[in-house]
């Protein structure tokens, strides 16, 4: 039997360790879908709001979180990530020290 796109992306994403990110691409090569970064974007979307995978662990290959700057989700990510230790400089997290290898 095999596992569909979607279980294999929640997959990759729940496996994203505290403290670490990962961008939409890399999600989507993860999961073996390189080439699908817009397909992470719109499952995270999806996502039922009582879920309990790490979805602000995804960012976008710059660093950046994808919402708008001081949008309410924007501020709920920023906040989740500065709990586990994760900085931010200049509204941008270093992927070369917080990028999940």
């Amino acid at each position: 039997m095999a596992i569909d796109k979607e279980t294999l992306i929640y997959t990759v994403i729940a496996g994203i360790p505290t403290g670490r990110v990962a961008s939409y691409g890399q999600v989507a090569a993860l999961a073996g879908y390189p080439q699908n970064a817009r397909l992470v974007g719109r499952l995270l979307k999806l996502m039922p709001h009582d879920s309990t995978i790490p979805w602000h662990r995804v960012v976008n290959s710059q660093g950046k979180i994808a919402f708008a700057i001081g949008s309410e989700q924007y501020n709920t990510q920023r906040q989740m990530l500065l709990a586990e230790g994760v900085v931010f400089s200049k509204e941008r997290v270093n992927m070369r020290i917080y990028q999940w290898q």
